[in-house]
C-alpha cells in the first residue's frame, strides 16, 4: 500500500496528518439553499432502499478482527438520505453550463447562480413536462432555462418566466405546481456537496449537518490534485477495493514501481510482485465508520460513512503526532511541524445507480508545491485512470459473482483468512449490521445489474472521466488540434519539396532534410494519436503479460 503514493505524488518523505476522530467540519464557502415555496414533487422521495449487489454477512471468525464484541441488541440503522454527498470538484464545473449527476438514483443538476455567486442543485427534470434541466442553459438574466419550451428558474426554484403564457393571463408561473426542486448545497474543500432532501424542514440543515472536512485540503502551505471517474461496479465493490492493500502490487502490476521484499519470519517463497503480510488492526467502529491502523507504524485510514476515506499510507513516525492523538517521542516545535512533509489520499465513494458508482479524489500534499505551476492537472491524472482500469474488469465480474451467490451467502462466499482484510471485512460488518447490506435509494430501483459490455466499452475513459474534467477536455482538444496541424504540416513540407525542387531546394542534403521533417511531422502525428486513443478514450489491460 506504500507504493501507492509513488504515482500518486512526487517521491518525498511525507507525514502522516493529525486525523481527527471525524473531522469536525470547518466553515464552509457557501449557504445551504432549499427549495423553492411548495415545489411539486413528481418523484417519490421515500427511503425504498435496494441491494446493490451482495450482502456483507459476516464471518464467523471476523467478529474477532474488530476491536470488542458485537453488540446482540439492533444498533441504529444509517440514514442514506441524512448525509451529504459530492457531486463534483468545483474546479471541473463550467459556471456557464448546467452539469447533470446521478447520486442516490436521483437526478440532479448542478448549475450556478450569478445572482448570488452560489452553486445550485436542483431536480433534473422541469415541472412542465419532466425534460432534463441539465440539458439547459444559463440565460443572459442568470436564471436556469429549460430548452424544451424556455421555462426559466431562479436560484430558489421558482419559476420566473413562461414563454408561452400571456403577458396579461393570470401568473401561471407563480403556481406551486411550476416550481422545480431545490436540494442544500454547499461548496467545501473545494467540491460541491448536496443534501438529497429538498423538503422545508430541511432547509437549514447546514446549521446540524456538515459534509466531512478535510483540513490539509484547505491549508494554504497544501497543494491537491482533484480528480473523477465513473465505474461500471458498484459502491460497496468500489469502496471494499480501496480499503485492500493486499491487492496493489498485483492488480496493478507495472504501475507502481516495484515492492520491497516484506519481512515474514520463516518465510522461504516470496514471489516478483512483492506481497506479503499486512498487519491492520481496526477500532472506533459505529455507525459513522471506523478508523485502521496499520502496524508498526506504516499509515491509518478512516472510514467516515457513506462516502469519505481517507488517510495516509506512509509511515506514521514521519507524523507529528501517532493517530490517536498521542505525541510522539519528538520535541519539535510547531513551525518544524508544520515544515514536516505530509500527504493523503481522500477518496470520495458516491452510489450512483446499482452496479454504477463514481469516485472523486483529492490528494493534498505540502511537497513538491512547485510542480503544480508547471505541470497541468490532465498530466496526474493519467496514473489514477491508470489504476482504475487495471482492476476494473475484475471487480465488474466480482460483484456479479457476489451476486450469483446469494446476498446473504457472502461469508459464504469468500475466504479471508488474514490480517490483510480487514479493512474489507470491517466495511462488509458496517454495511451489514447498520444498513442491512443495502443502499438506501433515494428514489424506487430496481435490483438488478446491468448488462456486461464489450471491454472497451467497460473501460473506456472518454465519458467516465474527460467529458467531466475540464483539464482532460481542454487538453484532449489542443492534442487534437496539433494532431491535425503535424498531419497538414507533413504534407504541406511534401508539397514544398515537389514545387521548390530545382529552385529552392537543389542539394541533396536539402532535399534529404525536407524529407526528414515531413517523415518527422507525420511519425509524430501517429504517436500523438496513439497518446490520445490511449490515455483519453480506451487501453485494455492485459494481467497476463504484466
Amino acid at each position: 500500500m506504500n507504493s501507492l503514493s509513488n504515482l500518486l505524488a512526487p517521491r518525498a518523505r511525507p507525514s502522516l496528518p493529525l486525523p481527527l476522530p471525524l473531522r469536525a467540519a470547518a466553515p464552509a464557502t457557501s449557504s445551504a439553499r432549499a427549495a423553492a415555496p411548495a415545489p411539486r414533487r413528481w418523484r417519490q422521495r421515500a427511503r425504498l432502499p435496494s441491494p446493490v449487489s451482495a450482502v456483507a454477512a459476516e464471518a464467523p471468525s471476523a467478529a474477532s478482527l474488530i476491536d470488542g464484541e458485537e453488540k446482540e441488541k439492533e444498533e441504529g440503522q444509517f440514514d442514506w438520505l441524512d448525509q451529504w454527498y459530492p457531486l463534483a470538484p468545483v474546479c471541473d464545473l463550467d459556471p456557464g453550463a448546467p452539469h447533470g449527476k446521478t447520486v442516490l438514483g436521483l437526478r440532479v443538476v448542478a448549475w450556478y447562480d450569478r445572482a448570488v455567486d452560489e452553486w445550485r442543485v436542483f431536480d433534473d427534470a422541469c415541472p412542465h413536462r419532466l425534460a432534463p434541466l441539465s440539458e439547459g442553459r444559463i440565460d443572459d438574466k442568470g436564471r436556469l432555462q429549460c430548452v424544451y419550451h424556455g421555462w426559466c428558474f431562479d436560484g430558489r426554484g421558482a419559476c420566473q418566466f413562461i414563454p408561452q403564457a400571456p403577458a396579461l393571463g393570470p401568473p401561471v408561473h407563480k403556481n406551486s405546481k411550476a416550481c422545480v426542486a431545490s436540494y442544500p448545497s454547499v461548496v467545501q474543500n473545494n467540491i460541491l456537496w448536496f443534501y438529497p432532501r429538498a423538503d422545508e424542514e430541511h432547509r437549514d440543515v447546514l446549521q446540524r449537518k456538515r459534509p466531512p472536512f478535510i483540513p490539509e485540503i484547505d491549508d494554504p502551505s497544501f497543494v491537491t490534485v482533484y480528480g473523477v471517474r465513473d465505474l461500471p461496479y458498484g459502491y460497496d465493490v468500489l469502496v471494499e477495493n480501496l480499503m485492500d492493500p493486499a491487492h496493489v502490487p498485483y492488480a496493478h502490476k507495472g504501475l507502481m514501481g516495484k515492492f520491497c521484499k516484506k519481512e515474514d519470519l520463516g518465510r522461504v517463497e516470496f514471489d516478483i510482485e512483492g506481497g506479503g503480510p499486512i498487519k491492520m488492526k481496526t477500532k472506533e467502529a459505529n455507525v459513522d465508520g471506523f478508523l485502521t491502523e496499520q502496524q508498526e507504524n506504516r499509515g491509518y485510514f478512516r472510514y467516515v460513512a457513506p462516502c469519505t476515506f481517507y488517510g495516509s499510507p506512509l509511515p506514521r513516525e514521519v507524523a507529528p503526532f501517532a493517530v490517536d492523538d498521542s505525541p510522539l517521542p519528538s520535541e519539535a516545535t510547531e513551525e518544524e511541524k508544520k515544515k514536516k512533509p505530509q500527504f493523503m489520499m481522500v477518496f470520495m465513494c458516491i452510489p450512483v445507480a446499482p452496479g454504477k458508482s463514481r469516485v472523486i479524489w483529492a490528494l493534498p500534499r505540502n511537497v513538491g508545491v512547485w510542480l503544480d505551476k508547471v505541470i497541468p492537472r490532465w498530466y496526474y491524472h493519467m496514473g489514477p485512470n491508470a489504476l482504475f482500469d487495471s482492476d476494473m474488469y475484475l471487480l465488474h465480474v466480482e460483484e456479479r459473482n457476489f451476486a450469483a451467490a446469494g446476498v446473504e451467502n457472502w461469508h459464504k462466499a469468500v475466504y479471508v483468512p488474514t490480517s490483510s482484510d480487514n479493512m474489507v471485512i470491517a466495511f462488509r460488518n458496517w454495511f451489514r449490521k447498520h444498513c442491512k447490506s443495502q443502499v438506501g435509494w433515494a428514489v424506487p430501483t430496481a435490483d438488478q445489474l446491468p448488462v456486461t459490455p464489450t471491454k472497451d466499452k467497460l473501460m473506456e475513459r472518454y465519458w467516465s472521466h474527460v467529458a467531466q474534467c475540464r483539464s482532460c477536455s481542454a487538453a484532449l482538444k489542443a492534442m487534437k488540434a496539433l494532431e491535425v496541424a503535424l498531419q497538414f504540416a507533413s504534407v504541406a513540407v511534401v508539397g514544398f519539396l515537389a514545387v521548390a525542387k530545382g529552385t529552392l531546394v537543389t542539394s541533396v542534403v536539402q532535399r534529404a532534410a525536407v524529407v526528414s521533417l515531413a517523415v518527422l511531422c507525420f511519425g509524430a502525428s501517429r504517436w500523438l494519436a496513439s497518446f490520445i486513443q490511449k490515455n483519453f478514450y480506451f487501453h485494455d489491460y492485459i494481467h497476463a503479460y504484466k
